[in-house]
């Protein structure tokens, strides 16, 4: 199960752990901006030999069985040329309920890594 693959740990110690920056609690229906990052706290290497290659964020209401992907951000660049990305991605969603917000990234050395914000509404 890939569950079991997916680490996760307290983005202020662990360097691979997501981070939601968001309000706690929205207007339903109205747009919010969201913040996704690795490395806040602790800056992840981003170097050709060890880097993250994506962060994926997902939305499961209230209630709802299912979680839907709300998001996905890939970071190519790892030394092609001069050029790095650094994980960081900005995106603005609305929603009509309360519910979870939760980030997945991968880093090519480390796996998969997840971290959830609650979202009152």
């Amino acid at each position: 199960m890939i569950g079991e693959k997916i680490q996760s740990a307290d983005w202020k110690t662990e360097k691979h752990a997501p981070v939601i920056e968001c309000p706690d609690a929205v207007e339903a229906g109205k747009p919010f901006q969201i913040t996704v990052s690795v490395g806040k706290e602790i800056p992840h290497p981003n170097t050709a030999e060890h880097h993250i290659r994506w962060i994926d964020v997902y939305f499961q209401p209230e209630g709802a069985k299912f979680v839907y992907q709300v998001a996905h951000f890939d970071f190519a660049a790892h030394s092609e040329g001069t050029a790095y990305t650094h994980p960081v991605a900005s995106f603005s969603m609305q929603v009509e309920k309360p519910g979870t917000l939760v980030a997945l990234s991968l880093c090519n050395l480390h796996g998969l890594w997840e971290s959830s914000k609650t979202l009152a509404v």
